[in-house]
Formats: C-alpha cells, structure tokens, sequence
C-alpha cells in the first residue's frame, strides 16, 4: 500500500511539474523576435483559427515621422502558413532598439514568444535591439560586459510638497568601492514626460546602460545620475506608493485627496538638497547638470532659469514650453515676453552656463519653438549653445539619442 501511495505521489508531482514547466514555457518554442544576419528581424505569431493577423511597430515604413506619438507605429499584414504560423520580416534595420505588438483579429495582443516589454504610460510594448558592432547605437542601449552602476529607488522627503516622494538614482561602477569613499561626483539630473514617472528613463530610456557604456568607453565622465518623479501630485509610479493600483493617465488626473501647493519647478531644490546631503556629491553649478525630455525639458528650462547659479549644464530634448490653453508655466521667452521672463534668461546666461543643449525631431511640431529659442539665443549673442536636429518626430528613439550626446559632453 506504502508503495502504491509513493508511485501515486511521485506520478502527481511530475506530473504537475510538467505542466507548470510548460506554463512557464509558454511561446518558447516559437522564435519571435528573431534578428537575422542582415540586421532584418522576423516575428511569429501562432494562430491557426486567426483571420488577420499585423504587427504594428516603430521599425515599419513612416513609423518614426509621427510628430505627437512617443511611440510612432505603423502596421503591416502578416502572413500565414500551413502550420498556423503568421509571420513577418522587416528590411535590414540600422542599430536601435525598436518596440511593436500584435493585432489579431482587430484586438491588440502582445507577443508571447518576447518576454522583454516596456510600458509607456499605460501602453505596454514587446521590444528588441539590432546592433551590428559594438560601438553602435544598439550596443549602447544594451547590457555589455562592462562595469556596471547601480540603480536604486530612493524615498526622500520633500518640506516644499509635504510629503514622502520617490526616484531613482544611478551611481557609477565603483562608487561603493572603499577606495573611492573620499571620491566625489558630478550629477546629472534627468526628467522624464507627461504621463511618465521616476522610472521612465531607466526602463525606456535605457539611462543606466547608455552611462555605463559611455564611462567604459571613455567617452563619459562618471557621474551621478537623478531620475525623479516629475508629477508633484504622485509620490511616486503608478502602484508604487499609497493610491494603490490605479490606472495612470497621461495628464496625471486621477482623483486623489492630496493637491500640491507647489511646482515642480519650485520643489526642485528639496531633490538637490537631499542628493548632496546623502550622496558624495561635488555640490557646485558647474558639477551640476539637469536635462529632460518633453514636459521635463520644459521643467528644466524653467528651473535653469529659476536657479541659474545651481545648474552649469542644461538640455533640452523636445521641450514642451506652453502646450495647452489654462497652462500657468511660463511661455517661452521672446522679445515680447515680461521682462521678468527676460530678465531670467539674462540672469541664467550670465552664470555663463557650460552648455545649453537643445535636440528635436524633424518633424515635431515642438520644432519652431526650440528654432525660436535659438534665434533668440543669438539675437541675444547668449551661448554656448547646441542645437540638434534628427530625424523623425516626438519619440523615445529620439530622447535616448539626445541623452547620449548630452552626457559626453558633461563635466569635462
């Protein structure tokens, strides 16, 4: 009887370890994505009973022209075979990391084969990198074997908001080592956009493997990276602090008890005082960068000129200045402007900041403000200035570039 139970109990737990290991290995067996020799990448979807099957992508045809969309997509048809198998390949594709999903029979469906996603306010997408060398753009996005910095999520308080707020902060390979425990560091701080929060730019923006790869080049000096949460109403990622698991909305509009009184703007120094004070920072203006990309660009132009003798280094990556009626935040500064607005671009520019880095796509409609900075800028004979424009329009592959351009030339 002993023997029989034994048999049973040993059959029950293979049996149900089976099933679990095939649970868990759910879409291994097809290979989807799949990078080919020539830089193309092929995708697969299993769906025998599926009448239309697309993918939709940032890698397709006019994909990356979208001026609004941060993550501009076209669709094309794919193709099924006798196995049920819809399938698609790309043309050669340059260096990057590129994102898309499903639709099948018109419902948006991930790909179950691609267990690396990301999301994007409440958009999740599968996602791949192409690199080809490793000094390419892919191999920058990527995870080398290179020494690597650590990301931390740190809770810090802030008096001007009231309340307990989240970040992450990036530190260089090295910074916890003993023999640099009398070394200090520069710090960048990076903000994210509308409707992103404190991780945006260590899971979109691939911030932590684009610095590591850039100080084990050479090409980066080490540095402090800051990411904090940009939406003073949130103290943090959606379903990361006490309002639980809410859906997030790209204008943070979620009911809530707590208001700030204040901007983000105005709160700025409570994240600088908290980073000086528990990190072996060099706590001067010319150690001191901030950047950010959409609304964080704008909040970075007005906290340069709030502050201009705490920021030496200021970048601008598709900017948002005034983008919707009822906006309170200043405009941007022309000769029209009060001279308040004026006076602070004065102000700014005679702390005679290291570099005013400004990136836009091509086709973003935020494109004649930027344009209208710099012609202001030299009017004005205000500078060093860069301007860069790339191709495509308001999107992620565009920000990670700006990133990268920004940092190599920070603290040198």
């Amino acid at each position: 009887m002993k023997q029989a139970l034994l048999s049973f109990f040993t059959f029950f737990l293979i049996t149900v370890s089976v099933h679990a290991q095939q649970a868990l290995g759910y879409g291994s067996n097809l290979k989807s994505p799949e990078i080919n020799p020539d830089g193309s990448v092929t995708l697969r979807f299993f769906s025998p009973k599926a009448v239309s099957v697309k993918v939709v992508g940032d890698f397709l045809p006019d994909a990356a022209s979208s001026k609004q969309n941060s993550q501009a997509q076209s669709e094309y048809e794919m193709v099924q075979d006798s196995e049920g198998v819809w399938s698609f390949t790309s043309f050669p594709l340059e260096p990057e990391l590129y994102s898309y999903y499903f639709v099948v029979n018109g419902e948006r469906r991930d790909d179950p084969s691609n267990i690396y996603k990301i999301r994007d306010v409440v958009t999740w997408s599968d996602y791949f990198i192409v690199s080809r060398k490793a000094d390419d753009r892919g191999a920058l996005y990527s995870t080398n074997n290179v020494p690597h910095g650590d990301i931390t999520k740190i809770w810090y308080e802030s008096p001007s908001i009231g309340s307990l707020r989240r970040m992450t902060v990036y530190t260089p390979a090295g910074y916890a080592d003993k023999a640099n425990r009398n070394r200090r560091y520069p710090v960048m701080y990076l903000l994210h956009g509308g409707g992103g929060d404190e991780n945006s730019w260590s899971d979109l923006g691939r911030a932590a493997q684009i610095i590591d790869n850039l100080i084990a080049s050479g090409e980066a000096e080490e540095m402090i990276v800051v990411m904090p949460n940009g939406n003073v109403d949130d103290a943090a990622a959606p379903g990361e602090w006490s309002l639980g698991l809410y859906q997030p909305t790209f204008f943070g509009n979620i009911p809530r008890d707590f208001h700030s009184k204040v901007s983000m703007e105005e709160s700025f120094l409570d994240i600088v005082g908290y980073i000086d004070s528990h990190y072996r920072t060099i706590p001067e203006r010319n150690f001191r960068a901030i950047c950010g990309l959409s609304m964080g660009g704008g909040q970075s132009y007005q906290i340069s000129m709030k502050y201009p003798s705490v920021f030496g280094w200021i970048g601008l990556f598709s900017a948002g200045f005034k983008m919707w009626e009822g906006d309170t935040r200043p405009e941007l500064v022309s000769e029209n402007s009060s001279p308040e607005l004026q006076g602070a671009m004065a102000s700014l520019f005679s702390y005679k900041p290291k570099l005013y880095y400004i990136g836009i796509g091509e086709t973003d409609e935020r494109l004649k403000y930027e344009k209208a900075l710099c012609e202001y800028f030299d009017r004005h004979d205000y500078g060093p200035y860069e301007f860069v424009a790339t191709p495509g329009g308001h999107i992620w592959r565009n920000w990670r570039i700006y990133l990268s351009q920004f940092a190599r030339q920070l603290f040198k």
